[in-house]
C-alpha cells in the first residue's frame, strides 16, 4: 500500500478505497499498544500532548491524523512509527480470536458454540469465566459489589482469557461496550461480531429460555429494552462485523456467520 505526504498539512494521503481500512487498522494498533502498557486514554493523550477527543477518534478509526501527532503518540507509547504501520508478525491476528457481542437473546451462545465446534476452537463464555474466577453467580456479584466492581472483574477476566487463548470463540456480555477501556481491549485483541436482533426477538427468546425476570414487575420492560439498544447502537456498531438474526432461523443465521468468518480468514 503506497502513501504520499502532503508537505503543507503533513497528512497521510491514501487512495479513497483504502483510507477507511487503513485508519481502522491503525486505530486498532494504537489501542493494542496502549492496552499492553495498561495506559488509560486520558494518560496517553496527556503524555503525547494531544486531545483525548482526537485520540478517541484515532483509536475508533474515525479520524485522520497528521504524521507529527502520530509520532508523538508513538513516542508516548514507547513504539516506533514503523511498529504502528507494520504487520504484527509476533502477535496472534485478531481474527484468530472471534468475539460475539450483543444483548442477551440475540443468539451469541448458540451461534458461538456452533462456530467454535465447526472451527475446532474452544468456546468461552465470559460470564461463566467470571463466575469461575469469583466463585459466585453474576447476580450475587452485582448484589454484593455493585456494577462498578463487576466491570472491573469483567475486564480482569477478559484480559486473562485473551492471554490464555490465541485462537478461540468468545461470547461476551452485552454490557461490555459501556466500559470504554474494556471494550477498547476487546476491539484491539479480537475480531468482533455484533449479533443483532430486534427488541421483540430479544425478549421472546429470553422468555422462551424460561427466564421471566426481565418482565417481572416491570410493565415498561420492552420500552427499557428499546432504550438500551438505541443507546448502545453506536457502540455495537464499532464491531468488525454485524450479523442480524432477526426473522431468521438458527441455521440461516449460522450460515451467514460462518460464510463471513470464512471470508475474512482467507489468506
Amino acid at each position: 500500500m503506497s502513501a504520499t505526504i502532503n508537505p503543507e498539512s503533513a497528512l497521510v494521503q491514501l487512495p479513497q478505497t483504502q483510507e477507511a481500512e487503513f485508519l481502522r487498522v491503525l486505530g486498532k494498533r494504537v489501542r493494542a499498544a496502549r492496552s499492553l502498557r495498561s495506559q488509560t486514554r486520558r494518560a496517553l493523550a496527556r503524555d503525547a500532548t494531544v486531545s483525548e477527543r482526537h485520540l478517541a477518534q484515532l483509536e475508533s478509526g474515525e479520524g485522520n491524523v497528521s504524521i507529527v501527532l502520530l509520532r508523538r503518540i508513538a513516542t508516548a507509547l514507547g513504539v516506533s512509527l514503523a511498529d504502528l504501520f507494520a504487520a504484527e508478525a509476533n502477535e496472534p491476528a485478531p481474527r484468530d480470536r472471534i468475539a460475539l457481542i450483543g444483548l442477551r437473546g440475540a443468539g451469541k451462545s448458540t451461534l458461538g458454540a456452533r462456530l467454535a465446534s465447526q472451527m475446532s476452537l474452544p468456546f468461552i463464555e465470559l460470564d461463566r469465566e467470571i463466575e469461575k474466577d469469583t466463585g459466585m453467580p453474576l447476580a450475587e456479584i452485582f448484589s454484593l459489589y455493585g456494577q462498578s466492581s463487576y466491570r472491573a472483574i469483567e475486564k480482569r477476566t477478559l484480559e486473562r482469557v485473551v492471554r490464555q487463548h490465541d485462537r478461540a470463540v468468545f461470547s461476551v456480555g452485552g454490557g461490555v461496550v459501556s466500559e470504554k477501556e474494556t471494550y477498547d481491549y476487546l476491539l484491539s485483541h479480537c475480531y468482533t461480531v455484533w449479533i443483532k436482533a430486534q427488541p421483540e426477538e430479544h425478549m421472546s427468546r429470553v422468555i422462551a429460555q424460561g427466564d421471566f425476570r426481565a418482565m417481572a414487575g416491570n410493565d415498561r420492560a420492552m420500552e427499557d429494552l428499546r432504550r438500551i439498544l438505541d443507546e448502545r447502537d453506536p457502540l455495537y456498531s464499532k464491531a468488525d462485523m454485524v450479523i442480524d438474526t432477526s426473522g431468521t432461523s438458527v441455521e440461516e443465521s449460522f450460515s451467514k456467520l460462518k460464510a463471513e468468518i470464512e471470508r475474512i480468514r482467507k489468506p
